[in-house]
C-alpha cells in the first residue's frame, strides 16, 4: 500500500487553473482521470487526512504512485479532454456506466439490398437504423408480430434468405403474408425498401399519415365492393393501433428529451434514463455504478452527461436517424458547470441543447416516475451479493489476509483447461478487476505442445505464453505515458498488465507448475494459487496442505465465481472448435477437396446437414468446384449417411 505523501506535489507547484489530472500506479498505468475548475484546490483535497477520505478515494490514492495534470483554457476543453482520456485509458477507479443488462434493440439493416428487421444487441454499425432500447427481446418480437402483417418485410438471416432463393420457395412467413418474399422475387428490391421505409416511419412516430392512408384505402375498397381487401385493411389498422397503444404519448408530440434520475448512497448510485422521442417513451436504460469519490447528485449528473453523451455521439446512427443527443436533457439538479455542459452538448448535437430541471406539469411527473424506477433498481441491486461493493471489498481484503499478500489483489486472472479425452485441448484466461469481470481482457488459447501431456503441462504452457507476451510487450517500445497502449495502432496491448494474483483450476501440482514458469521468466511479484473443484480447497505452490477458507467467506465466493467464469469461457471455446472440426471432418478423404475448399463449402451452405440436401448442380455452382468434384462430395456424404444408418440398426 503506497503512502500518498511520497508522491504529493508541493502546493505551490499546482496551478490554480482549470484542467484535467491523472493518477498512475507503480506500473505507470492510469487508474483515475478527473477534471477541476481549480487543479490546486482539487488535488490538495486528495492529500488531506487519509482517514477522512471516501473509501473508494482512499483505495485509489493508496494504489497510485504518481499524479500529473494538464492545464486547459476553458471548462468545455476540460470536459472534452477528460472524456477522451477516460475512453483511452479506461481507468479502473473512474465511474463506469455499464448497463445493468444488455438491452436489445430493433435493428433495420438499411445498408443491405433487401433490408432486414431483427433483434440486436451490441455495438452499432453504419447504415443500420436502431429503434429502442427495449426492456425485453420478447417486447420487440411482439411488436414485430403485430406490424409484419402491415409491413411484410424480411426478418430472416442472410443464410436463410439465400437458401430460399436457391430452392425457389418462400418460408412460412411468406406463405401467411407476414413477409413479401423478396427472396423469390415476389417484390422487387425497390418495392421491399419502400415497405421497410414505411415501417421505419411508423416506429419513428410518423403515424398519422399512414393511418389516414389506410382508412382511405379501406373506404375505397368498401365502395368498390372489394370486401375481402377492406377487411384485411381493417385488420391492418387494428394492428397498427394496438402497436401505438404500447407506445403511449406521455408528453407533447414534439418533445425530444432524455429524462435522467439517480438513487444513491455513500458507495454506489443507480442511474435511470427514459428516452422520449416524438412525445413517446421509446426506451429505458439503467446502470449501477461505484462512486469513485464523494459525489452528490450534481456531481453524478456531471459525470453521467460527459460519459454517456460522449459515447452516444460516436455511434453511427441514432434510433430516429438524427443526432443521438436530444433537444432537452432533464435532470434532477444542475451541476456547477451546467453552462459548459450545455455548450458541449450543443456542439455534439449541432444545435441548441437545453439542460434543465423540470419544475411542473407532465415533464415533472415523468421525472418523478424515472426517479421511482431508479430507486427500485437500486434496491434490487443491493439484494444481489455479487454487485455489492462492500462484499467485493471484503472479499479482496479477506484474500489478502488468507494468502498473506502485501496488498489486496485488485486484478486477478484465472486459467482453466477444457477438452474431451485429450482432444481439442483449449484454455481460457479471464480477468477480474475490483472483484468484477473485465471481459474486454479475456483471452483464449489453443494448446499445442502440452496438449497430450495432461492438465499440469497445459497449465504451464498457458502461463508461459501469457507472461512471455507480457514481458515482450513491456520491453518493446513502451511509451512511459501510455504503457498499456500500442504506439503503432493506438489500441490497448493484449497482455500489457500483470495480475496481483493468478488462480489456476486445480490443486497443488497445477499451482506449482504455474509458479515454476513465472520463476523461470524472472517474475517474482505475482502470487499463485490453485482452486480444487472437489472440496473447494486453495493450494499454494509447494505447500503439502491446502488453505481452507470458510464456506461463508466472501473470498471463497469470489474465487468460485472467477473459476466458474473461466470454466464457462473455456467450454464455449472448446465447443466452437470441436463443432468446426466435426463439420469439416465429414468431407475428409474426398479427392481434390482440401481444407480451403471444405471450408468454402460449409460457409456457402451453412452446415453439413444442408450440404447433404444439396444437388450436384448446386454444389457445382460454388466458385472453384467442377462437376467431378461435386459428384465426389455427394457420393462421400451419401456413403457416410448409409454407414450411419447401418450402425444405428
Amino acid at each position: 500500500m503506497a503512502d500518498p505523501t511520497t508522491y504529493r506535489p508541493s502546493p505551490g507547484s499546482i496551478p490554480d487553473a482549470p484542467g484535467v489530472y491523472k493518477f498512475r500506479d507503480a506500473t505507470k498505468r492510469v487508474i483515475y482521470v478527473g477534471k477541476a475548475k481549480s487543479l490546486r484546490s482539487r488535488l490538495n483535497s486528495y492529500f488531506a487526512d487519509i482517514t477522512g477520505l471516501h473509501p473508494r478515494t482512499r483505495q485509489m490514492v493508496t494504489t497510485a504512485a504518481s499524479v500529473e495534470w494538464t492545464v486547459v483554457g476553458t471548462e468545455v476543453e476540460a470536459l472534452q479532454l477528460e472524456y477522451n482520456w477516460i475512453k483511452e485509458f479506461d481507468p479502473r477507479f473512474n465511474v463506469r456506466y455499464r448497463d445493468d443488462k444488455s438491452y436489445p434493440v430493433l435493428a433495420v439493416t438499411m445498408n443491405e439490398e433487401y433490408p432486414r428487421l431483427h433483434v440486436y444487441r451490441g455495438a452499432r454499425k453504419k447504415g443500420v437504423r436502431y429503434f429502442g432500447p427495449y426492456a425485453h427481446a420478447w417486447a420487440i418480437r411482439e411488436t414485430l408480430d403485430l406490424l409484419l402483417r402491415v409491413f411484410p418485410a424480411r426478418t430472416c438471416s442472410a443464410g436463410v434468405f439465400k437458401r430460399h432463393g436457391q430452392i425457389g420457395r418462400p418460408c412460412l412467413l411468406g406463405y401467411i403474408g407476414k413477409c413479401s418474399a423478396p427472396c423469390v422475387g415476389k417484390v422487387s428490391a425497390d418495392e421491399h425498401r419502400e415497405i421497410v421505409e414505411d415501417f421505419c416511419d411508423f416506429l419513428a412516430g410518423r403515424t398519422d399519415a399512414l393511418i389516414r392512408r389506410l382508412e382511405q384505402e379501406m373506404a375505397a375498397a368498401s365502395e368498390e365492393l372489394e370486401f375481402e381487401r377492406a377487411a384485411r385493411l381493417r385488420d391492418d389498422l387494428g394492428a397498427l393501433r394496438r402497436a401505438m397503444e404500447k407506445q403511449a404519448v406521455v408528453l407533447g408530440d414534439g418533445t425530444d428529451a432524455d429524462v435522467v434520475a439517480f438513487a444513491h448512497d455513500e458507495l454506489e448510485a443507480a442511474v435511470q434514463v427514459f428516452h422520449v422521442r416524438g412525445g413517446r417513451v421509446r426506451g429505458q436504460r439503467g446502470w449501477v455504478i461505484d462512486k469513485a469519490e464523494e459525489m452528490d447528485v450534481k456531481d453524478l449528473v456531471d459525470h453521467f452527461i460527459t460519459q454517456f453523451y460522449g459515447e452516444q455521439a460516436e455511434r453511427a446512427d441514432d434510433p430516429d436517424g438524427g443526432s443521438p443527443v436530444p433537444r432537452e436533457v432533464l435532470v434532477p439538479e444542475l451541476p456547477a458547470d451546467a453552462e459548459a455542459l450545455g455548450e458541449w452538448l450543443s456542439g455534439l448535437r449541432g444545435s441548441k441543447v437545453s439542460l434543465r430541471v423540470p419544475q411542473r406539469g407532465d415533464k415533472r411527473a415523468l421525472a418523478e416516475t424515472v426517479t421511482r424506477n431508479a430507486g427500485e433498481a437500486f434496491t434490487q441491486h443491493k439484494l444481489r451479493r455479487a454487485g455489492d461493493l462492500t462484499a467485493r471489498s471484503a472479499a479482496l481484503a479477506e484474500l489478502q489476509d488468507y494468502l498473506a499478500l502485501e496488498t489486496a489483489p485488485l486484478r486477478i486472472e484465472c486459467v482453466d483447461i477444457s477438452h474431451i479425452q485429450g482432444s481439442d485441448v483449449v484454455a481460457s484466461l479471464v480477468v477480474f478487476e475490483d472483484g468484477i469481470p473485465r471481459k474486454s481482457e479475456y483471452r483464449r488459447f489453443a494448446l499445442r505442445e502440452a496438449a497430450e501431456e495432461g492438465d499440469v503441462a497445459s497449465i504451464a504452457e498457458v502461463v508461459r505464453r501469457r507472461f512471455y507476451r507480457y514481458l515482450k510487450e513491456n520491453a518493446e517500445g513502451v511509451d512511459p505515458d501510455r504503457p498499456g497502449i500500442d504506439p503503432e495502432t493506438g489500441k490497448p496491448r493484449k497482455f500489457a498488465y500483470a495480475p496481483n494474483l493468478l488462480v489456476v483450476d486445480g490443486a497443488g501440482p497445477q499451482a506449482t507448475a504455474a509458479a515454476d514458469v513465472l520463476s523461470e521468466l524472472g517474475i517474482t511479484d505475482i502470487a499463485v494459487v490453485g482452486l480444487a473443484k472437489r472440496l473447494e480447497e486453495v493450494w499454494l505452490p509447494g505447500d503439502p496442505d491446502p488453505v481452507i477458507l470458510p464456506r461463508t467467506s466472501d473470498a471463497l465466493y469470489l474465487l468460485q465465481r472467477l473459476r466458474d467464469e473461466a470454466h464457462r469461457f473455456a467450454i464455449r471455446y472448446h465447443r466452437e472448435k470441436r463443432s468446426k472440426r466435426m463439420q469439416v471432418s465429414a468431407l475428409d478423404g474426398v479427392p481434390g477437396l482440401g481444407q480451403a475448399r471444405r471450408t468454402a463449402l460449409i460457409k456457402h451452405f451453412g452446415s453439413v446437414k444442408k450440404l447433404r440436401e444439396a444437388r450436384i448442380e448446386e454444389i457445382e455452382a460454388v466458385p472453384g468446384f467442377g462437376r467431378r468434384t461435386a459428384e465426389a462430395v455427394v457420393a462421400a456424404l451419401a456413403g457416410e449417411s448409409a454407414a450411419a444408418g447401418e450402425s444405428s440398426t
